[in-house]
């Protein structure tokens, strides 16, 4: 099963069970950016690197940065809120 991506594309589901440790960790900021930290590939859509300069960054969620892919903070500025995660414990 896939899950809708805001961006227009898909995001697979992630095999848990006997997956290698992750080359990048994604962590999700209260009403802020994605901080992405490792070994990871920024692409567009249509599948051109974009290219990251670093191996830490953060992801705009609010839609509003001047910088997009990667936040400017104005997520601040707007009083942007993400809302409540999903529960783990909650049935699939």
């Amino acid at each position: 099963m896939t899950a809708a991506c805001p961006w227009q594309g898909t995001v697979e589901p992630e095999d848990h069970g006997t997956a290698a440790p992750a080359a990048a960790t994604i962590t999700p900021y209260p009403d802020g950016p994605l901080v992405v930290r490792g070994d990871f590939a920024l692409t567009t859509p249509d599948g051109r690197q974009i290219d990251a300069r670093r191996r830490t960054v953060a992801l705009c969620r609010c839609g509003k940065s001047t910088m997009i892919p990667f936040c400017d903070a104005t997520h601040k500025a707007i009083g942007f809120r993400a809302g409540n995660p999903p529960d783990p414990a909650a049935p699939a």
